[in-house]
């Protein structure tokens, strides 16, 4: 791709948007070997690496997307602005898109929700995370709330929901009763937190939600988690998937993030 050419002449974003003129040429994504033991594999395979600042530039989630594919991590995880962008860029490879919905309050209409996860999904999403109603469930409307996370299950066409429960605002009774509402509703994960709460993952809430979902569905810890520590701390409660923006810290664990991330 020729250096000073934009995004809207490659089709990815919708006409009338003005964007800067970067110089993301297609050689720059070819996939740099990085040298990873069996056990950073591992723990990479299960890490959505994420980008969800309101100020995230054009070439921020650009090196998200390369690096995603370099360290072999399961997905990267977006805001749906940047769906049809970064699946450009993904493409060809098997990191996963996943996109956030109702991000990140989750008081949305219940078919505006639907109505981002369609989109999202048309631009290209593998997974959605979707914020549930949460003063619904505080007010003991679970009626809303089901409906509320039905409505992306079936938006998103087969493809996992994630519910975010932002476990920080909830004390253990609603956390169990969330955990319900979404598995009854067709959620194939329940995740802890948006990481713009007030507080993200604890090894409590992680181990409640697991002991109410059971084996077979998944448990997403994010909010919070920056060490290799933290992130066994949560697998060893239970978590099958981890949320992070420190994902090369974590996996790489003797380098910092800012020595890593001079490669890009």
């Amino acid at each position: 791709m020729a250096r000073g050419k934009t995004f809207r002449a490659l089709g990815v974003f919708s006409a009338g948007i003005k964007l800067a003129k970067l110089d993301f040429r297609e050689p720059l994504m070819r996939r740099r070997i990085v040298e990873l033991s069996d056990r950073q594999k591992k723990l990479a395979s299960i890490i959505d690496h994420t980008l969800l600042k309101p100020e995230a530039t054009e070439e921020e989630i650009f090196a998200v997307c390369k690096q995603a594919k370099d360290f072999g991590f399961y997905s990267v995880c977006v805001n749906g602005f940047w769906a049809k962008f970064a699946k450009h860029f993904l493409k060809d490879s098997p990191v996963k898109l996943c996109v956030v919905v109702g991000f990140p309050l989750g008081s949305s209409e219940i078919t505006v929700k639907a109505f981002e996860t369609a989109q999202a999904i048309a631009q290209g999403a593998d997974e959605i995370d979707m914020v549930m109603n949460i003063g619904a469930l505080k007010s003991e409307n679970h009626e809303l709330v089901f409906e509320d996370i039905k409505s992306v299950v079936q938006a998103a066409s087969s493809r996992p929901v994630k519910v975010i429960l932002e476990t920080s605002l909830l004390d253990d009774f609603e956390i169990a009763r969330a955990c319900e509402i979404a598995v009854a509703a067709g959620a194939k994960f329940v995740k802890t937190s948006t990481g713009f709460s007030k507080g993200g993952a604890t090894v409590d809430s992680v181990q409640l939600m697991r002991s109410i979902v059971g084996p077979q569905i998944g448990v997403k810890a994010s909010g919070g988690i920056r060490s290799i520590e933290d992130a066994y701390r949560m697998i060893e409660a239970g978590a099958t998937r981890l949320g992070t923006s420190q994902s090369i810290a974590i996996v790489t664990d003797t380098l910092s993030l800012d020595q890593v991330s001079q490669a890009y």
